[in-house]
């Protein structure tokens, strides 16, 4: 199956790596993917200090060594005001287009809103869109429901207000069923939502990886995927197979009804994206 990629935004997530031995790997998986031209890579947000600093090295070497368009992360969880603006200044210096505006998630073991900080997503995409309004600024989605939220219909008027601050693209949270996301897209549409909103597209290359972080996201793995998933047992090249023949039949789906694009998790590793991305003969 070929798709026209003019008709569709592709873009690629990695996390900035612990230590020497993962930032090689992250800059292995880097090269191996542009090749595929990315609108952009996303790199997530840290809100310590030192995994802070790890996130500025990892943009700024995507951006200048690597030569791609660069898209950080900004989480409002853990900063003050003053911090977000030196952030937001500093990415502007070194030539970044778009931030990824966020509220993160709130930490156990330390005081998650500063004072003068920012509480929700929104305040962030308003203050961002307010002294820096040449960012783009893309905002989350989740089509199955932030686990946080009392109800459906709540998590779906905090998305409109996002929006309504002034956000320019959405990109949802990785899911397994397409169905949640045509829905989604159908009720924040009629709530007055007209920004593009982007599929965040996660294979399933470990599964009690996917399945622990599926639980901490709200993220609903199907029946028959885990069945499938759980007589595989440890043998995790077997979960890798299936995973991204499930990855590349959601994607056909998604790119056959029209998606605006779609955002591949990584996870810091190049395989799965790269053989996905054969698979629909982009």
């Amino acid at each position: 199956m070929g798709f026209h990629r003019e008709n569709f935004e592709f873009s690629f997530e990695f996390f900035p790596p612990k230590n020497d031995e993962g930032e090689k790997r992250l800059q292995e998986a880097v090269q191996e993917l542009k090749p595929l031209n990315p609108a952009y890579c996303s790199v997530t947000f840290g809100a310590g200090g030192s995994t802070r600093e790890r996130t500025f090295q990892t943009v700024d070497w995507i951006q200048r060594e690597a030569g791609i368009d660069a898209t950080p992360h900004l989480s409002c969880i853990g900063s003050r005001k003053e911090d977000i603006h030196e952030i937001l200044e500093r990415y502007q210096a070194a030539g970044i287009k778009r931030v990824i505006a966020l509220r993160g998630d709130i930490p156990e073991d330390e005081e998650a809103f500063k004072e003068g900080g920012f509480r929700y997503a929104n305040e962030l995409v308003a203050y961002t869109k307010e002294h820096f309004p040449d960012f783009e600024v893309v905002v989350g989605a989740y089509p199955e429901y932030h686990p946080e939220a009392p109800d459906p219909w709540t998590d779906m008027e905090n998305f409109v207000r996002k929006v309504k601050a002034g956000a320019d693209i959405a990109t949802t949270q990785y899911f397994f069923t397409n169905l949640s996301y045509y829905k989604f897209v159908d009720d924040v549409q009629k709530m007055g939502v007209d920004i593009p909103i982007k599929v965040g597209l996660m294979p399933i290359t470990n599964f009690k990886q996917i399945d622990r972080f599926s639980q901490m996201c709200g993220a609903d793995i199907p029946a028959w995927i885990r069945k499938r998933m759980e007589y595989y047992g440890d043998d995790t090249e077997s979960q890798k197979e299936l995973g991204i023949d499930i990855a590349t039949r959601q994607a056909e789906d998604l790119l056959a009804q029209g998606v605006p694009g779609i955002h591949f998790y990584t996870m810091n590793k190049a395989e799965a994206t790269n053989r996905i991305w054969q698979n629909l003969g982009l």
